[in-house]
């Protein structure tokens, strides 16, 4: 497999990865505030590239209110829904139910866009539909008694939390594509999506509700955790997307790049020391054909 290709699903396992780094310190500090630390985080590290890159340049008008609405959607209201699915459903429910943001993409690319959505695109997105109801339904065997696997409160706000944080991100990519189709910088872009996201979770933990605080301290170990998400994948994974898009196929690059559901569940396996279910793995691979044909050329 050409090396593009490699970097594509290295992204891919580093996004896995996150999935289940990401349960312990979201699940004590609570989705907002577990959220707002990363991106903090995050959005210092990629202060410092673009100041002495000088990339900042870039971030004219037209191109920073765009993004700056991208941001909001995409990162603070999407990011922040799949944490609080993470701690409701467990790493490989929620991972699944994100993996929706593509097909969502699709098709809003061709409601908005007006990109082409062949008929092969459409039986793919209704095999990722498929392949998610499997996992979310039959996903979990008796055997199975890791809290990971646990629900919590209802199924049914879980999973509609979980399809909302993947209707954000697919959105803010949409505002995207088009800045990022004209050559801006990806790291000077993904500085102020991060930035705006952090401030605006920032603001929000600030408030006198009870439901935004956070429900731990932020101890040195939970903040090194945190932290570690965040390098992995952000400073990781999304370098190596953008080095696999700098020689791969675009549609291949995508393929690859989505096949987290399935990779999460040998990294469960070996975490949890329970075998996934067959309807897990039958959903997850069903998800992958599915993104396979979405993105076929």
């Amino acid at each position: 497999m050409p090396i593009h290709e490699l970097a594509a699903v290295g992204a891919a396992t580093c996004w896995a990865l996150t999935g289940i780094l990401s349960a312990s310190p979201a699940g004590h500090l609570g989705a907002l505030a577990f959220n707002r630390t990363r991106q903090l985080f995050v959005a210092c590290l990629l202060l410092v590239y673009v100041l002495v890159s000088g990339t900042w340049r870039e971030l004219q008008p037209d191109v920073f209110w765009p993004l700056i609405l991208s941001g909001f959607i995409g990162i603070f209201v999407g990011d922040t829904l799949l944490f609080t699915c993470l701690n409701r459903l467990g790493p490989r429910r929620s991972g699944i139910l994100f993996a929706l943001n593509a097909p969502i993409a699709a098709v809003l690319g061709w409601i908005v866009l007006g990109e082409r959505l062949s008929g092969t695109a459409v039986a793919g997105i209704g095999l990722t539909l498929c392949g998610v109801l499997l996992a979310i339904l039959f996903g979990k065997g008796k055997s199975q008694l890791h809290h990971w696997e646990k629900v919590k409160g209802p199924l049914w706000l879980g999973v509609l939390v979980g399809l909302m944080a993947a209707l954000s991100q697919a959105v803010g990519s949409l505002i995207a594509r088009p800045i990022m189709a004209a050559g801006i910088d990806p790291m000077a872009a993904s500085m102020l999506r991060v930035a705006v996201a952090a401030l605006c979770l920032t603001a929000l933990t600030q408030l006198p509700v009870e439901a935004f605080r956070p429900k731990g301290p932020l101890t040195l170990s939970v903040f090194l955790q945190t932290a570690l998400t965040g390098i992995i994948a952000l400073a990781f994974g999304m370098t190596l997307l953008l080095y696999a898009l700098s020689g791969g196929q675009v549609g291949i690059v995508s393929t690859l790049s989505a096949t987290s559901p399935v990779i999460i569940l040998p990294m469960l396996w070996l975490k949890t020391r329970e075998v996934p279910a067959p309807g897990a793995w039958a959903g997850a691979a069903l998800v992958v054909i599915g993104m396979a044909l979405i993105f076929w050329r």
